[in-house]
């Protein structure tokens, strides 16, 4: 009752943030899931976490729908019909984000906005007028940044209005990524995408050849990036995000022997297990898949559901064990502890493969890896697989020394870089950084000038002068702005590195 009365009487929370927060308050009293012993003490320790999904899992964490079914077809349950106009086609997404839920109440991915617009431009005087509206709309209504819009890789005019817009509004919503492709990507939209990234934090470049071919082969012919980073089938998504802090995990392992042969198998174990109590209530208990249109209509297909497990704070765990002399960290620095790293994660992954999870048939029913972005309450925690702050190495050798915990990662893993605002002046450059990046393994990077009203957090956006709204006691927009202030004290993340 106490929390309960917290939320009513918090003079930094708008009343929709409110009503979210207080139906967070009520699952929170269920006590429901028959949690294994050995999960329960791991969860009380800190070594792995829930990430705030409830107590009773009722729908899931992460919500894909095929928006380009929906154009096609209209819905008979929100009775809108297929659109013919540009208006008709923005009138018809905005009421159906609102039928979208996910872990945040609202939508984590909207769409490939480009292309779902595109056949409307060209008939269309008002297109940019219009689409910058809709952008808006979404800005001030689905206030919460891990929304996500992709576009790409093609360019298009639709594309290109979203740039512009972006750009000249700074608005923190909605995330957004950009599917390239060096070979495909015309290199003029690539380059304003660049400069739009270095203004807003926003389009993040996702390496589309990458993602689009594993994803072929798993079966799924198209593919989203989702709330943070998260690569997630189209018609589909997650049923559950789980993590793992691996940080903790090593202050509980007497070495490195301990860790590798004990403690991790152990803590992967039980983090399994918890993950599959929570998808067994969703799947058999909470009827979402029986009861939501967004199946009946085909726009979400159970069998495309997977369920993420999720690895943060590696750094740390592997500094533990290969700190220098000077007590300076070393992961990112030294070859012996990045192969550390990369046996530490080769051995979840091996063990995620092996396990098959209930009633789940998406990947061969097998949970898929995912580098875990950070809460605001870390402190000494480094987002996934990512150097710490304030130790980066220079750019290139970061770079290479990331990129091979890219591969284990499909449906999430980026890195983060802020430029000085000099970069404006020869876009070109970041592209080509944005390419070698790519070509030596990386599959999603994020960045932006320091300068930028819109930064990136951990893997969502943040407006500076909101924070400053916020840090006066003021309620704000978005409820991500809140989760920023305390990333922003405890990750240090303004203080990232500045490339030239």
């Amino acid at each position: 009752m106490h929390t309960i009365l917290d939320t009513i009487c918090d003079r930094e929370l708008s009343y929709q943030q409110k009503v979210h927060a207080l139906a967070r308050d009520a699952e929170a009293t269920l006590d429901v899931l028959p949690i294994p012993d050995a999960a329960r003490d791991l969860l009380e320790r800190g070594v792995i976490c829930d990430l705030f999904e409830g107590h009773a899992p009722w729908r899931p964490r992460y919500i894909i729908p095929d928006y380009g079914r929906f154009m096609h077809q209209g819905s008979d349950f929100l009775r809108i019909s297929p659109p013919r106009t540009l208006m008709e086609a923005i009138h018809a997404l905005l009421a159906l984000y609102h039928h979208v839920p996910s872990i945040t109440n609202f939508p984590v991915w909207i769409g490939d906005i480009d292309t779902l617009l595109e056949p409307f431009v060209e008939a269309e005087p008002r297109a940019g007028e219009i689409i910058g509206h809709f952008l808006d709309h979404i800005d001030r209504t689905l206030n919460d940044s891990f929304c996500h819009a992709n576009i790409g890789p093609f360019a298009t005019q639709a594309g290109r209005i979203i740039l512009r817009h972006q750009r000249m509004a700074s608005n923190a919503v909605p995330n957004m990524s950009i599917k390239y492709d060096p070979e495909t990507t015309p290199e003029d939209f690539a380059l304003e995408a660049v400069l739009t990234s270095l203004a807003t934090a926003k389009p993040s470049f996702a390496h589309h050849p990458r993602f689009r071919d594993e994803f072929n082969s798993a079966g799924y012919e198209h593919y989203a990036i989702a709330s943070c980073y998260n690569g997630l089938p189209v018609r589909g998504g997650s049923t559950t995000l789980v993590r793992l802090n691996l940080a903790r995990l090593a202050e509980t392992a007497r070495d490195r022997d301990d860790l590798l042969t004990r403690a991790l198998p152990d803590a992967v174990s039980a983090m399994l297990a918890l993950m599959d109590v929570r998808v067994d209530f969703l799947v058999t208990r909470s009827g979402f898949f029986e009861s939501s249109f967004l199946v009946r209509e085909g726009l979400i297909e159970f069998s495309r559901f997977t369920g993420m497990f999720g690895v943060v704070g590696l750094a740390e765990c592997v500094n533990r064990h290969f700190a220098k002399d000077s007590g300076g960290t070393v992961f990112g620095h030294n070859d012996l502890a990045d192969a550390f790293g990369i046996e530490i994660i080769r051995r979840i992954d091996a063990a995620v493969r092996s396990h098959r999870a209930p009633h789940l048939t998406a990947f061969g029913g097998r949970y898929q890896l995912h580098a875990q972005v950070g809460i605001d309450s870390d402190v000494g925690v480094s987002p996934g697989c990512r150097i710490p702050i304030g130790d980066e190495p220079e750019l290139m050798e970061h770079l290479v020394r990331s990129a091979p915990f890219h591969a284990f990662f499909p449906s999430g893993i980026g890195d983060v870089f802020a430029f000085e605002p000099t970069a404006k002046n020869n876009p070109g450059h970041i592209l080509d950084i944005i390419r070698g990046a790519f070509a030596s393994g990386v599959r999603y990077l994020s960045l932006y000038a320091s300068d930028a009203d819109v930064v990136r957090i951990t893997g969502y956006l943040v407006k500076r002068s909101e924070l400053a709204r916020l840090n006066r006691g003021e309620a704000v927009l978005q409820d991500t702005t809140a989760l920023g202030r305390g990333a922003i004290n405890n990750l240090r993340v303004l203080d990232r590195k500045l490339r030239s």
